[in-house]
């Protein structure tokens, strides 16, 4: 199953930070790309343990 989220990427004093506001999710990073990796991260993580409905 493919489903689109809605993730944003700001600068944030050093690093940046990326914010899934469909799930209330963050992740951040030195760089954008390591921002939106740890993003991926949490994003598995929340499908991984949620229930299944």
């Amino acid at each position: 199953m493919t489903k689109q989220l809605t993730v944003s990427i700001e600068r944030e004093g050093d690093g940046n930070v990326a914010l899934c506001p469909d799930l209330d999710i963050a992740g951040q990073g030195d760089s954008v790309s390591d921002a939106r990796v740890h993003l991926r991260e949490a994003v598995e993580l929340v499908f991984e343990t949620a229930s299944p409905q």
